[in-house]
């Protein structure tokens, strides 16, 4: 109950007293209702009395126009039902019925035609005469010139309902001839052999519509009205326009109309017609009379134009009367919206004009007090913001710096190792040409101070550091580069490949390793992005430890105590440079070795350092 009240309130403000509509359009509407209520009952009230009496007056002169066109049809077609029985009574036709179906009828068709041929020219209003026997043998006036096949007439809606007890029935129906259809009323009538009183076929006798027509258009009704028929299921045995002839009507209304005495209805279609009918106790059918509402009441419209107009008149005086006290009142309040809007976009520096001290001339006042410490607040967050963003850069580059400089003492460290185990190892001479190597890594180290470089200078710096430890390893491991061409002028970051090439000896050798294989390749992984494949036929990352680099390269953190510090911070240097869609991905297998896979997004170098 509660639920009901509360809509009927929310209905009431909203569309009665118009809750969300300006204030314009309230003084509008209240005012034009105390003027337009009045005019309108005494309007409406004087158009429907005069709506009731042209209704009764057109119901009565409709009744009595159907009524004569009724009799004039029953007595049209009851000559008909008399024709039907002088055809079945001929001694041909009779003849021809008392035959058995073993017997042979051939000798009795043709002076049956003759017999139908007879009935059909002594009346010019009957287009075609059939009659079917029950072994589908058809004899019909029409001959060759009928092109519509029994098979077909025994599918339509009315075959099967044809009485049994020897009554006709009238459908309406379409015959073809060669070069057209024509419409025609039929009156059918199952033939029973007289000696057996078993049915043996059926008599069609076709009528066509022309005296009908004629009978029909003497029916005036009213300049858009039109007259038609319906048979007793529902099925246009008459209408102006012949493509409905035979077919259902499709108002469920005109379906379940009374079957004694003259009657009207309102039927419910785009004209809302005014229909009068009455119905045949000898036909079985309905006939009506179908009128625009609209034109019953044209003798009113003199009326609706005064109602109008004094409705307009009213209007223009209720406004112009309202106009000056609504300006008043509406102005402020339109001023006040609109700098509320500029204040919605974000321009907070202009201020509304007071011009009363009456409650909107206070509110805006308000308002104005509001906008002003606003703006005041929305600058002292825009520095505060500006702050927060410029230390987040600092700390950024901060960090960027650290993981890069954590790779020069990590690399010397093991390049040193490296020379100093291969001279206590091999005692050789070829010490001078690895110092000449690691001597030229180091240049490379201290000339460049970009973030990123070439593919090419990278590769080359890689080559290096293979060829360093060709002099520790010798023929225990060998290397290959599957290097595209395009792919040599892409921008990477700087020392990413040699940690993670370091990583194939620290993690490569085991006690069952013969010959360690490192393969470095690139590919193309979609339009703005490519991989860079490191592989190695060594024994594989433990288990624990791989879990464990994984974890810290999804947590971006580097380990504290220094192991595996290379693989994470390539990848942290990835995520800062390129975002965080590009890194490292690593895959290893006890015994048959690791892969990892770079990608980054495909950025010309050159172009890229010119730009910048």
């Amino acid at each position: 109950m509660m639920i009901w009240w509360r809509k009927m309130a929310e209905f009431l403000e909203r569309y009665i007293l118009l809750k969300n509509q300006s204030l314009m359009i309230k003084l509008a509407v209240f005012s034009s209702f105390l003027v337009i209520f009045p005019v309108i009952s005494v309007g409406v009230i004087s158009y429907n009395r005069s709506a009731v009496e042209l209704e009764n007056v057109l119901r009565q002169s409709s009744g009595q126009v159907i009524d004569q066109v009724e009799s004039h049809i029953e007595y049209y077609l009851q000559d008909f039902e008399i024709t039907s029985l002088k055809i079945i009574n001929s001694p041909e036709v009779s003849s021809l019925l008392k035959l058995k179906s073993s017997e042979s009828k051939d000798t009795l068709i043709e002076p049956t035609r003759n017999t139908l041929k007879a009935a059909e020219y002594s009346r010019a209003d009957i287009s075609n005469i059939t009659l079917i026997l029950d072994n589908d043998q058809v004899i019909d006036t029409l001959g060759k010139r009928n092109f519509y096949p029994v098979i077909r007439m025994k599918e339509e809606y009315w075959y099967s309902s044809v009485p049994l007890n020897g009554m006709s029935m009238l459908v309406t129906r379409k015959i073809k001839l060669e070069n057209k259809e024509q419409p025609v009323i039929s009156l059918v009538r199952r033939l029973y052999n007289p000696q057996t009183l078993l049915p043996v076929g059926m008599l069609i006798i076709d009528i066509n519509f022309r005296r009908i027509e004629e009978i029909s258009n003497k029916v005036t009704i009213s300049k858009n009205g039109y007259f038609f028929i319906l048979d007793a299921n529902g099925h246009y045995v008459y209408h102006p326009n012949y493509s409905k002839l035979g077919k259902r009507v499709e108002f469920k209304q005109l379906l379940n109309l009374k079957t004694e005495g003259n009657s009207t209805e309102i039927l419910e279609n785009e004209r809302k017609d005014f229909v009068t009918y009455t119905f045949s106790q000898n036909l079985g059918w309905r006939f009506l009379s179908a009128v625009p509402y609209r034109d019953l009441t044209g003798g009113i419209i003199q009326i609706e134009k005064a109602i109008s107009f004094t409705i307009f008149v009213s209007l223009i005086i209720a406004y112009l009367i309202g106009y000056g006290f609504a300006t008043s009142i509406i102005r402020p309040v339109r001023r006040l919206q609109h700098f509320m809007k500029e204040v919605e976009i974000g321009k907070l520096d202009g201020r509304v004009r007071v011009d009363s001290n009456d409650e909107i001339g206070q509110l805006s006042a308000g308002f104005n007090n509001t906008v002003e410490k606003l703006s005041h607040l929305l600058e002292e967050v825009y520095i505060s913001k500006l702050r927060e963003a410029e230390m987040s850069l600092k700390q950024k580059e901060i960090e960027l710096k650290m993981l890069q400089s954590q790779m020069n003492p990590h690399f010397l460290y093991n390049s040193l190792e490296t020379i100093r185990g291969m001279a206590l190892e091999q005692n050789q001479e070829n010490i001078a040409s690895m110092s000449y190597a690691l001597g030229k890594l180091l240049r490379y180290n201290l000339n460049n101070h970009s973030s990123t470089v070439s593919f090419r200078e990278e590769i080359n710096f890689c080559e290096m550091y293979l060829q360093i430890q060709k002099f520790r390893f010798e023929d225990r491991f060998e290397y290959k580069f599957d290097i595209p061409q395009w792919v040599m002028a892409l921008k990477v970051v700087k020392f990413s490949l040699q940690p993670l090439v370091e990583n194939c000896f620290v993690h490569g050798y085991g006690p069952d390793t013969r010959k360690l294989k490192i393969m470095i390749s690139a590919y193309r992984q979609s339009e703005s992005s490519f991989v860079i494949r490191i592989f190695d036929s060594g024994k594989g990352i433990d288990d624990d430890i791989l879990e464990e680099i994984k974890k810290r390269i999804n947590l971006k953190k580097a380990a504290s105590d220094g192991e595996n510090i290379g693989i994470v911070n390539v990848h942290q240097r990835i995520h800062y440079l390129f975002g965080a869609e590009y890194g490292i991905t690593i895959q290893s297998e006890q015994g048959s070795g690791t892969e990892i896979l770079i990608r980054l997004p495909i950025l010309d170098y050159h172009v890229e350092g010119e730009t910048a």
